[in-house]
């Protein structure tokens, strides 16, 4: 199928997505209107809304890989390896990668920034982590294995991973750039498992 075809598919939102998250770092995300992101990616604004239901998802584009994320880490575990190991296992490697998800990824403090510059974002990443407790806790329910309480658990890890990732995201500005952070990191995502498998049931 030509790439022509593709108005409705991937490519269209990975090229609304880019170019919202360039005018949102360069003007701020209050100062960028959606029409003005559909003119530039040369779409309609009923386009970039059938992508992105909210203006705030242009810049949270990675909702879908964070779920996917946690449902894998509960649903293909390996026989014997209990949901907070494989979570934890999950969240080095996104260290290891270092992955968006992990606030490491190089080049991100524009984008620290600009979240921290704009109440609807803080309000939207509060609404996802909401979201994503909600997509863990049912997947741990569907999960034989589990034996726990999933809204209690679910509540912890991603509590717990939110307040992680905050700190170092506060500290890779400071910085100036990832990498003094890394050992850092490393070792409060250590603790916070730590503490999670000290005090829950998993």
């Amino acid at each position: 199928m030509p790439r022509t075809s593709e108005r409705g598919g991937p490519i269209t939102r990975r090229k609304i997505s880019d170019v919202a998250t360039v005018l949102f770092l360069d003007r701020g995300f209050d100062a960028v209107t959606v029409a003005d992101v559909a003119r530039q990616a040369g779409v309609s604004s009923v386009t970039v809304f059938k992508h992105f239901p909210r203006k705030e998802d242009l810049l949270f584009d990675r909702e879908e890989d964070a779920v996917d994320i946690l449902r894998a880490a509960v649903r293909d575990r390996d026989p014997g390896v209990d949901a907070l190991t494989s979570l934890r296992e999950a969240a080095f490697r996104l260290v290891d990668d270092r992955h968006a998800l992990s606030a490491l990824k190089q080049g991100s403090i524009p984008f620290f920034r600009t979240v921290a510059g704009s109440s609807a974002l803080i309000a939207r990443a509060r609404e996802i982590g909401a979201e994503l407790q909600q997509a863990l806790a049912d997947e741990l329910d569907a999960d034989e294995r589990f034996g726990g309480d999933p809204a209690l658990f679910a509540a912890l890890v991603i509590a717990g991973y939110t307040a992680v990732m905050t700190e170092t995201a506060r500290r890779v500005i400071d910085e100036g750039a990832p990498e003094p952070v890394i050992d850092d990191h490393r070792a409060r995502l250590g603790r916070l498992f730590d503490a999670l498998k000290n005090g829950v049931v998993v």
